[in-house]
């Protein structure tokens, strides 16, 4: 089985993040694989252990994102694709990805290709049902079972607190969400073996695409911090004088009502 993951290298938000004139500062901010995009790397690995056949992790980025491809390769995925762009584009966007995606692929036999339900940063969940549609293949978002019997695939998809069961077949593209698995840390051997699994860097030469071709549908126009919570206040007196005074200050302080 040919089974491929698309990995995004996002900063983490747990740690502090620095933003300068709408944009992220990226020597303050610390980078790591796309969270959703774990349950994706596991997934795959333990349906290519059930099923045989080879991971590939594949994604659009710079130099920088080979750390990232390489802590997939030491979760145990086989080998490792990186679209650089870093020379011919200065920015895109989910089209300019999901193009990108859909001309890599366009040669490739992908029997099951995974992907996060989002990405922590941007947060859109375009890209992969983008590539679907771009290929032409079935796809199903937020999954949090897969189960694999010849080419039959049942699917339990999260839809608001509830699950969806879905029957389908291969090809099939998924985007995985928590609850679909545990991913596992890289262990030191596996670390190791990374070091000389192969990593395969492409340009979009390589895949026969313009500049022109990627060219971004959309712009950021800025990028800011939410404010700072303010602090709690305390109402006081009876339940009537509260709510007066909650009125009050809904009404003149905080403009709702």
């Amino acid at each position: 089985m040919n089974i491929y993951v698309l990995l995004k290298r996002t900063f983490d938000t747990e740690e502090k993040i620095d933003v300068s004139n709408g944009r992220i500062e990226d020597e303050s901010a610390e980078f790591i694989i796309n969270p959703y995009d774990e349950y994706a790397v596991e997934e795959a690995i333990n349906q290519r252990d059930a099923h045989g056949g080879e991971v590939t992790v594949v994604t659009v980025g710079d130099e920088e994102s080979e750390k990232q491809l390489r802590t997939a390769l030491a979760m145990g995925a086989d080998k490792a694709v990186l679209i650089n762009t870093e020379d011919d584009l200065e920015d895109g966007d989910q089209y300019t990805t999901a193009k990108i995606l859909h001309a890599f692929f366009a040669e490739k036999e992908a029997d099951l290709i995974l992907a996060g339900n989002v990405a922590i940063d941007e947060a859109s969940g375009q890209v992969g049902p983008r590539l679907a549609e771009a290929l032409g293949i079935p796809f199903v978002t937020t999954i949090t079972s897969l189960k694999i019997e010849d080419n039959t695939v049942t699917i339990e998809k999260d839809v608001e607190g509830d699950v969806e069961i879905v029957e389908t077949s291969l090809p099939l593209l998924v985007t995985c969400q928590q609850g679909l698995n545990e991913p596992r840390y890289p262990s030191l051997p596996g670390i190791m073996k990374a070091k000389k699994k192969p990593l395969e860097e492409l340009e979009i030469d390589d895949l026969d695409l313009e500049e022109d071709d990627v060219e971004q549908k959309t712009k950021t126009i800025d990028i800011y911090l939410p404010p700072e919570k303010e602090a709690g206040r305390v109402l006081e007196g009876d339940v009537d004088e509260q709510v007066k005074e909650l009125v009050s200050l809904l009404k003149n302080e905080k403009k709702v009502l």
